[in-house]
């Protein structure tokens, strides 16, 4: 699980990584996207789903769904903002990028 880049996969993203990706996905709990799938029904399957997201993610062919509007109230003043409320996959891949720029870039800010 701590191989860096699969035989054939342009992109070196672990399987590691999406585990530590899936973990803080899950501790941040959530919403459902715009499929329908909370963090329980993702969680089902979750071998599979991970599985998914690293092949499509270290493959270069992972496109991201669109988000779910919500309309939620302003903090202050009248009126309502939209929140894209994106799905479990997406959170899951949104948060191994994140991981990966956060690896690259601390170091630069201390």
């Amino acid at each position: 699980m701590d191989e860096l880049k699969a035989p054939g996969k342009p992109f070196e993203i672990s399987k590691w990584a999406v585990q530590v990706a899936w973990e803080k996905v899950k501790a941040n709990r959530g919403a459902p996207g715009v499929d329908g799938q909370s963090i329980e029904d993702f969680e089902k399957d979750l071998k599979n789903n991970l599985y998914k997201v690293w092949n499509r993610m270290s493959s270069g062919s992972y496109f991201p769904p669109p988000v779910r509007a919500v309309e939620i109230p302003k903090v202050h003043g009248a009126g309502m903002r939209i929140l894209g409320v994106p799905t479990v996959t997406d959170r899951v891949a949104q948060t191994v990028v994140a991981m990966e720029l956060e690896r690259r870039v601390e170091p630069v800010f201390h």
